[in-house]
């Protein structure tokens, strides 16, 4: 999808230098990104202890190995 938009000359220099990404499209699709990955983790924590009913799934431990001594 093609628009156009208006941007702080300051913050987009910062994301360059930031991210390395010089091209103008390759760094807004990295932002928009960032910002659905981190606020899709701010609502899966927010869930976090929202079903308190839930039982707890079964755990196994790891084998321990043989004591060197």
């Amino acid at each position: 999808m093609r628009t156009t938009v208006t941007l702080d000359d300051e913050l987009l220099s910062q994301a360059r230098t930031f991210t390395g990404i010089q091209e103008n499209s390759a760094l807004i699709q990295q932002a928009l990104r960032s910002l659905v990955q981190r606020e899709a983790a701010r609502r899966l924590a927010r869930l976090g202890g929202s079903a308190p009913h839930l039982e707890a799934p079964p755990r196994r431990r790891g084998e321990v190995a043989d004591d060197p001594r």
